[in-house]
């Protein structure tokens, strides 16, 4: 017999505060139903979804026909008129597939006919002289490129932290350090065995990133298996901004995307990222291999870029599946689903994935009854340099003096913000979780000189809220 949980039951519980965990668990707590977010890790957000090289894809170039496909495409519209409504930062920066060779020449014309099959038809070839017209600080040697206007860039950081705050503020209870260890599926409801406790739920959605293989078996499934994919990137310094206004991308070969040059949300420049397949699940460390691939394809791509400081070198994980798709499912006699394989597209499609999964969980029984009573989306704090920032807004400083205390000089992260996020509705829980939501001590010194500062005001809260 199942003995009684000591967290307590819910509905549904959702594995995983990623982007796409924290999309489900939004759109569920839509509805009349006790939700639960689980994440093993202390802060949302904080696994393969911060780690993402931040695009916002119109789904051009996903292959036709595929669920994949489907959902990048209506993603887009989705999270697009998310981030407007409110507030997370993005650039309708645009795009460009630039071919180096005769190979990727010839490949362009079956690259514009795959966007026109993935409902994009604003795609253009251009010429050689096109090209350095739109990006004149590449190499030289670029033979023709394909437009992709509709391309953006995004901040994923707050775009998962938005979607886990406008879930928590629907009802659903969030359970950071959670760790779900084993289930005891029984006949109405499942346990869910975690780190901190027992969970009994009426439903389970799987939405465990790297993880979702080894839960997906643990309610007897075999269906797909997850390697990590390592890849590193390379941010360069706010000056090297002007040599690049839009992103700049490789022609697609058999061995993957590539590797990219893009702006940042942020003012920086980014190149990357390799892609290396891993056995290690956690290992997240950077190469000294990784570094010096980057800068050969840099020299390539836009040497002038090299000329620049690197500000950061980091390197993320990506779930890559043995299936071909998105594996999005639901067991209507276990009362559970699954939405695991999420590549990097998963940032753009979550919300869509979101609705997808509720439509078959509707159809599998789940009682899905909208509410009418649900609270305003949340206003998420800009960290992006598209819009007025706080340390330059007089009429905010005007009404509070924190905004104009500026504490972290190269990221220009005023006391105010940091004092928000220690207070927001999901509060981070360590330093690397303050950087997320205010970019402190992401510029140039990475954290030499406000360091301390900052540290101390993230300590100083952790004891105020201990009394």
């Amino acid at each position: 017999m199942i003995s009684v949980p000591a967290l307590g039951s819910v509905d549904v519980a959702v594995i995983g505060a990623g982007v796409v965990g924290s999309a489900i668990a939004r759109l569920l707590s839509g509805h009349q139903l006790d939700v639960a977010l689980i994440e093993s890790r202390c802060d949302v957000g904080d696994g393969t979804s911060k780690a993402n090289t931040a695009i916002l894809h119109t789904g051009f170039d996903a292959k036709p026909g595929t669920l994949e496909s489907r959902l990048v495409a209506r993603g887009y519209h989705l999270l697009k008129a998310f981030a407007d409504e409110t507030g997370i930062p993005y650039e309708p920066t645009g795009a460009l597939l630039v071919a180096w060779d005769d190979e990727q020449l010839a490949a362009l014309p079956g690259l514009r006919e795959k966007a026109q099959q993935n409902g994009y038809a604003e795609s253009e070839i251009v010429g050689s002289e096109e090209v350095y017209r739109q990006v004149p600080t590449l190499g030289p040697g670029a033979l023709g490129g394909l437009t992709v206007p509709g391309e953006s860039i995004i901040c994923t950081w707050t775009t998962n932290l938005a979607l886990a705050t406008d879930a928590v503020r629907r009802g659903t209870r969030l359970l950071r350090s959670h760790r779900v260890d084993s289930v005891t599926v029984g006949a109405e409801s499942t346990v869910l065995h975690t780190s901190q406790g027992d969970l009994r739920a009426r439903w389970v959605v799987n939405a465990a990133g790297l993880g979702s293989d080894t839960i997906d078996a643990q309610f007897g499934h075999d269906r797909f298996h997850l390697y990590p994919r390592r890849g590193e990137l390379l941010v360069f310094d706010k000056q090297a901004r002007p040599l690049v206004d839009k992103i700049v991308l490789p022609v697609p070969s058999k061995l993957g995307k590539g590797v990219l040059v893009s702006p940042t949300i942020y003012g920086n420049v980014m190149l990357g990222p390799t892609a290396e397949d891993m056995t290690d699940r956690t290992d997240t460390s950077t190469t000294e291999d990784g570094f010096g691939f980057l800068r050969e394809k840099g020299e390539r791509i836009m040497p002038r870029l090299l000329q620049e400081e690197v500000t950061a070198s980091y390197a993320g994980l990506r779930a890559a599946s043995d299936a071909p798709d998105y594996t999005v499912e639901v067991d209507a006699e276990q009362r559970y689903a699954v939405a695991g394989g999420i590549r990097s597209t998963g940032l753009t499609s979550s919300m869509a994935i979101a609705e997808y999964l509720s439509e078959l969980l509707a159809k599998a029984g789940l009682d899905l009854r909208e509410r009418t009573d649900l609270p305003a989306p949340p206003r998420m704090p800009n960290i992006g340099e598209a819009r007025l920032r706080p340390h330059a807004d007089g009429d905010r400083i005007a009404q509070d003096p924190a905004y104009g205390t500026v504490v972290c000089f190269c990221e220009r992260v005023t006391q105010g913000e940091i004092r928000d996020a220690l207070n927001s509705v999901i509060p981070p829980c360590d330093i690397d979780g303050l950087r997320r939501r205010t970019r402190a001590m992401n510029g140039r010194c990475q954290g030499f000189y406000c360091g301390a500062n900052v540290t101390e005001m993230l300590q100083g809260n952790e004891r105020k809220a201990h009394r």
